[in-house]
């Protein structure tokens, strides 16, 4: 008998090397190398390539097309996300830290379509069925006809799908828990979690059911296992949140049939997740209008406009090497508008240590943010309070110059709508419009001077600010 043939692959990213290390040459995870058989399955070594194989019929790239077919679940934040509803024969992964409440949000969707009449199949490999149902009475979904099962093997899954009547959405909770016998290896690992995935997807595509896979992911917040599972679904969506806050992000991150970097907003309640109808009347929630450091940023997360707000503390450093800590947004990003006000705009900040945080556990991804940066860190450095009821948004150029950015209509009309009065950002052309007015900069050193002087005015007690 054939000695079957091994490899190690790294648990982490996936690469194979020819003998046992310590630390990956990949990914540079350590103890992240494992011995798989790969005589077998999806990623065995090359086989004898079989004589005839069956030609397929080509066809011209201009012809008719059909709208995909979508389930919508009725959470409204969730079909946002997914480009409005599941759509039929698709394979979505979920991933989040643990506890975040991907369980519980897909429970919800679940029971949701099935009380419009849809065949829902819930398949969990981490939890008995009592723990689900007793979940589900929690939440107040024990009479959703839902179909649970408890278990791991991918070929009993897919017999079970395939015994009674097509399913419209199969949940699998998680893709990390599930092995099958085309792999020798042990379950979660990468040749099993591939192989099982592409089996999955295999059965979406021919049965036209909606898969909604699980994963985990690891301490870098990334969905663990190969990113080739990540290419062969057709939405990738994060599941976001802070324990210390109750609410929570769901991020779309990939999507073949929607939009991507579109997010859904829930909070945590006792019931579940709720929907946030206005995410922006959230962040601003308990919002100290009055304290330095404050400011207002106006961005956009997909297609929606979001106000949040950026806290800056700029304080005395007693060591050689000044504090950097940074919340929400992009550490290299504070670093590059530290160095344009150090360079560009003469201000000594550098020796400082320096905290920046995006209050309510938002993380910010946009360019746009460092006008809001900047000037957060200015009214904290000069101890100015910022106007209240003022917005800022726009990118900083390395030159010190600012930039307008796209949406600026959006997000305009959702600061005014929530009652804010000006905004502050770079050359629209756009200037007062129905009483809300645009104050607009072409340069940075010439908004930092207005906050600086504000600054110096309040220290004497004379002017107000603007």
């Amino acid at each position: 008998m054939a000695k079957a043939k091994s490899a190690y692959v790294c648990q982490s990213c996936g690469t194979a090397h020819v003998r046992w290390q310590g630390r990956c040459e990949g990914c540079g995870e350590w103890n992240s190398v494992v011995e798989e058989l790969v005589d077998s399955g999806v990623g065995a070594g090359p086989k004898m390539a079989t004589a005839g194989g069956r030609p397929v019929a080509l066809v011209p790239l201009s012809g008719e097309t059909e709208t995909a077919a979508r389930v919508t679940t009725g959470l409204g934040e969730l079909d946002r996300v997914t480009g409005g509803g599941f759509v039929m024969g698709s394979a979505v992964l979920v991933g989040g830290d643990p506890g975040i409440g991907k369980s519980t949000l897909l429970l919800q969707a679940a029971a949701a379509l099935a009380n419009q009449g849809k065949r829902v199949v819930y398949v969990s490999g981490e939890e008995a069925v009592a723990q689900v149902r007793l979940r589900a009475q929690r939440l107040g979904l024990g009479e959703a006809n839902v179909q649970l099962a408890a278990e791991t093997n991918v070929e009993i899954i897919l017999a079970t799908l395939q015994a009674g009547a097509a399913p419209d959405l199969v949940i699998i909770d998680s893709i990390q828990t599930l092995w099958t016998d085309r792999v020798d290896s042990a379950p979660g690992t990468v040749t099993q979690v591939r192989t099982s995935a592409q089996a999955l997807t295999r059965f979406a595509k021919k049965s036209g059911a909606a898969i909604v896979l699980v994963g985990h992911v690891t301490k870098d917040g990334q969905i663990a296992g190969p990113r080739v599972v990540e290419h062969m679904v057709d939405a990738v969506l994060y599941f976001e949140g802070d324990s210390s806050h109750t609410f929570r992000i769901l991020r779309g991150v990939k999507n073949r049939y929607g939009a991507t970097d579109e997010i859904g907003v829930f909070e945590m309640t006792t019931l579940g997740l709720s929907e946030v109808a206005n995410p922006s009347a959230l962040f601003l929630d308990q919002r100290d209008t009055d304290a330095a450091g404050s400011a207002v940023f106006a961005g956009m997360e997909g297609t929606r406009p979001v106000l949040c707000e950026i806290q800056a503390l700029v304080a005395p450093s007693p060591l050689g090497t000044p504090r950097r800590a940074v919340v929400g947004w992009d550490s290299s990003r504070l670093s590059m508008v530290l160095a344009v006000l150090e360079t560009r705009c003469g201000v000594r900040i550098g020796a400082n240590d320096i905290y920046l945080n995006v209050a309510g556990g938002l993380k910010v991804n946009e360019p746009a943010a460092d006008l809001a940066v900047a000037a957060a860190l200015i009214s904290s450095l000069t101890n100015s309070p910022l106007p209240p009821e003022t917005v800022f948004f726009g990118e900083i150029s390395l030159a010190g110059g600012v930039r307008p950015v796209v949406h600026a209509a959006l997000r305009l009309r959702e600061a005014q709508k929530l009652g804010f009065k000006s905004a502050v950002t770079g050359k629209l052309g756009a200037g007062d419009g129905g009483g809300f007015r645009v104050s607009e900069y072409s340069e940075l050193a010439e908004l930092i001077g207005k906050i600086a002087a504000r600054g110096r005015q309040s220290a004497t007690g004379s002017g107000q600010p603007d």
